[in-house]
């Protein structure tokens, strides 16, 4: 494993088996800071930890379920172990499971709670004593337009992310000033990414195509967001980012 023993700057990144955190990882990794991939997949960590270290990054991969409180504390404490801090932490894990309401989809209601909101404060409460005795920190949730706009299908899907949105503002204002922690939201609209693959409503079917038939973003152009906000002198807070395709309305 090409690692170094204390570099400069520490990145754990949750869902990067894919997408949004995939192309995170490589972003980074490429701007000399050490990664943590934390995922469930463990071969796409595989693949992903060997493209980094071959090209002469420092990276780290720990299987972690963001549900689960004891593997994202467990994540954290061996990031900790192996490179001695946590300087960013990218909550980027999260499900899209579109329903209407009426269809009463609630397993998949409880699952996005689960993954888009209790993930990141499982990440949040598990970095902040580090960051706080470090002083310094920066933690970036990967949010969504939806955090912004309601919209028919989205109801549950947008509760989660208007209340990642709220999260991140408290933390900014609470973390900011007394612990030199910045807090920013990244907020994409249309990513070509797994996403709208897991959605099992048939009635949303047609809004959906209808949503991924436009020139929609890349996981790249979500992850040159990323990299903005970081390398932001650390008495600049990039508190949002929001980031449409051109043709989106």
């Amino acid at each position: 494993m090409s690692q170094e023993t204390h570099p400069s700057r520490v990145a754990i990144i949750t869902g990067a088996s894919s997408g949004i955190g995939e192309a995170t990882a490589l972003k980074l990794a490429n701007a000399g800071i050490a990664v943590v991939l934390a995922a469930r997949r463990m071969e796409r960590l595989e693949a992903l930890h060997k493209k980094i270290t071959d090209a002469g990054g420092s990276a780290l991969m720990v299987e972690t379920d963001v549900t689960s409180r004891a593997q994202v504390e467990a994540m954290v404490q061996e990031t900790v172990d192996t490179f001695g801090r946590v300087d960013i932490l990218i909550n980027n894990a999260g499900v899209m499971l579109l329903s209407y309401m009426r269809n009463a989809h609630v397993d998949e209601w409880e699952r996005m709670i689960d993954v888009n909101l209790k993930g990141p404060l499982f990440g949040i409460g598990a970095v902040m004593p580090i960051m706080k005795e470090q002083g310094s920190g920066h933690i970036i949730n990967v949010s969504s337009m939806a955090g912004r706009r309601v919209f028919p299908s989205g109801a549950v899907y947008c509760g989660t992310k208007f209340g990642l949105h709220a999260i991140t503002e408290g933390l900014r204002q609470e973390l900011g000033h007394k612990n030199n922690i910045r807090a920013t939201i990244i907020a994409p609209g249309v990513v070509a990414t797994e996403l709208t693959h897991h959605i099992t409503d048939d009635d949303v079917s047609k809004r959906v195509d209808a949503m991924t038939s436009m020139d929609a973003l890349t996981s790249e152009d979500i992850a040159n967001a990323i990299l903005y906000a970081i390398e932001q002198p650390a008495h600049v807070n990039v508190s949002e980012v929001l980031v449409l395709p051109t043709a989106q309305g």
